[in-house]
């Protein structure tokens, strides 16, 4: 991290100090849960005796900004357990962890003391509350949260909060939050008709109506014919397999979000896939290979079963059954640069089509401290690690690396794109993988006539298609460019004498593989346009007498308040280009 970042979240985790003294204040009782800093800001949970609401903002709000201009110093020290123990006997929640501290072996506990407020907590804070900008910070939600994130204990208040160094940062980021707001992709996604929820079928398990089924359609096939162009070859494997396969794979091990076991009438037991990195192993395993049959890239555009907590599903962003546009590539080791340059090419080739032009890069390494996490030999790592610093560093793109954020089996390079308004979602991931060939028993027969361990790389480049589209919906704000819309044409007839000449027309742009729909309602043809610009449509042509003449056609292009003339034939023209090209622009 750079000193900027450190500070900022030294005084995040301050305020979130200073709103527990103000909290205190209001309710001299409540239990005292965890409160980290987070992006952007800080959270802090409380057990209180009764229910609240944001209306309490404002004087919280009040008494922080009092606090910060008081010039309250923060001072740490240590006590030891007893008297640690003794300070929050009436706190079910830091006894715990106090206990918790114990039991990992530490000698003492540390204390940060602001003015009354004593608090246990291993900082680190600022020195004095004059380091911290009063106007620069709000108090921004309320949420449930049940303690330590298990659904069997009891359920906590979770005040968030957000702090910046200066005002005008803290204003644009709440811009930017009301922008998202407007964006939001649930929101667009019932308004527009791409996707529901129902309660029967289950949380987290989105249902696509027709225009939704056809936006994952486009991306998927999208990215196929990419792969395809790049020798990609697709596979097909079964949703479920024996348990067997996933306890070798070391998966039902150390993921704790696979699905129940299910149970046969013969008593086998079967998993739901919750990766496909274990089916692919076996059909590489199926065949023989020879030295130069590699690089092999298996792709599959395959769901996968995830069981994620209640509390962590969102929209379509977080699922229990996500589509990945997934890929196994089985390169010799002197093929491995090679490959992930491809692999960061065809990225590229893929993001510019949404607009995406800005990446941040993380390579995510193991925890060096708590290795019994990982599979494979600390040599195997430290080479896979440096094979992936020095792939980013010959792309060219600056990068961090995050200790503890390795998949088990290997480290991976995570990417994350900027929207159109400044977020950044992580999305494609290169995981290099020595260890699992290992485990499988991958080989092919190299040029010496021996066996010959390949390495893995586990690509996905829009990472689950479902979190995809609800970026690229609220990326678009539901206006997708004309490639990808859901219907791109919406043809309206002015009276009931244009009806056939509409159906006529409609024919011929379907003929063209182009999405047409027709509103031939008995109604004004104002109230048609109007709902076609709230459908986001990008082209909607209004036919009357002079168009069914062969006059040019009367085109309102999204976005326009004017209509515009044009002859059919240049307008088809155009619109097949626009398709074919991928453009962004109308």
């Amino acid at each position: 991290m750079t000193k900027q970042i450190i500070d900022i979240n030294i005084i995040r985790h301050s305020i979130s100090h200073l709103m527990s003294m103000a909290i205190m204040k209001l309710y001299p009782k409540a239990g005292l849960g965890v409160g980290p800093f987070i992006e952007n800001g800080f959270y802090q949970d409380y057990d209180l005796p009764e229910s609240i609401s944001e209306e309490i903002f404002p004087k919280l709000e009040k008494r922080i900004k009092e606090m910060i201009k008081q010039d309250i110093e923060f001072k740490q020290h240590n006590l030891d357990f007893a008297e640690a123990l003794k300070l929050y006997k009436h706190d079910p929640y830091k006894t715990e962890l106090i206990a918790d501290l114990k039991t990992a072996g530490e000698k003492e506990v540390s204390f940060y003391k602001s003015d009354w407020f004593e608090n246990l907590c291993k900082g680190p804070h600022v020195k004095s509350t004059k380091e911290i900008n009063p106007e620069a910070f709000k108090l921004t939600s309320i949420a449930g949260a049940y303690w330590r994130g298990n659904e069997k204990n009891k359920m906590l208040t979770r005040i968030y909060g957000v702090a910046f160094a200066t005002k005008k940062e803290l204003d644009d980021y709440l811009l930017m939050k009301e922008e998202a707001e407007k964006r939001d992709h649930k929101k667009i996604g019932a308004a527009l008709g791409l996707f529901a929820f129902s309660p029967l079928v289950g949380s987290g398990l989105p249902l696509f109506l027709p225009k939704g089924a056809t936006l994952l359609r486009e991306l998927a096939e999208f990215v196929r014919t990419e792969k395809i162009n790049r020798g990609y070859a697709f596979v097909q494997i079964p949703h479920i397999a024996k348990s067997d396969l996933y306890q070798k794979s070391g998966h039902l091990g150390k993921y704790d979000a696979m699905m129940p076991l299910m149970t046969d009438s013969e008593g086998d037991q079967f998993a739901m896939k919750a990766m496909n990195c274990p089916h692919h192993f076996e059909l590489f395993n199926a065949t023989q290979h020879s030295y130069r049959d590699l690089p092999i890239r298996y792709a599959e555009t395959t769901t996968v079963y995830r069981n994620e907590k209640s509390g962590e599903l969102s929209g379509l962003l977080r699922v229990k059954a996500l589509t990945q546009d997934d890929t196994h590539h089985f390169v010799r080791h002197d093929q491995i640069q090679d490959e992930i340059k491809m692999i960061l090419g065809l990225m590229d080739a893929v993001y510019s089509a949404f607009g995406f032009s800005e990446f941040l890069v993380q390579i995510s390494i193991r925890d060096t401290l708590d290795t019994t996490k990982y599979f494979g030999a600390d040599d195997l790592w430290q080479k896979s690690e440096k094979i992936l610093i020095d792939a980013v560093k010959n792309w060219g793109k600056p990068y961090v690396i995050e200790e503890g954020e390795a998949a088990f089996y290997g480290p991976k390079i995570d990417i994350m794109v900027k929207d159109a308004i400044g977020r950044h979602w992580q999305l494609t991931t290169v995981q290099l993988d020595f260890n699992q060939p290992e485990n499988f028993d991958l080989h092919y027969i190299g040029e010496d006539g021996q066996k010959h361990r390949p390495a893995v790389l586990h690509v996905a480049i829009l990472g689950s298609l479902e979190r995809f589209l609800g970026v690229l919906i609220e990326h678009f704000s539901g206006a997708f460019p004309l490639w990808l819309a859901p219907t791109q044409i919406k043809i309206l007839n002015v009276g009931a004498d244009h009806e056939d000449f509409c159906k006529k027309l409609a024919d011929e742009f379907k003929a063209q593989d182009l999405r047409v729909e027709l509103d031939l309602a008995n109604e004004t043809i104002g109230n048609k346009i109007r709902k076609a610009s709230a459908e986001k449509i990008p082209y909607t042509l209004v036919i009357g007498d002079k168009e069914m003449s062969g006059g040019p056609l009367a085109v309102r292009v999204r976005g326009q308040k004017d209509m515009i003339n044009v002859a059919k034939d240049q307008f088809l023209k155009e619109l097949v280009e626009n398709v074919a090209n991928r453009k962004l622009s109308l």
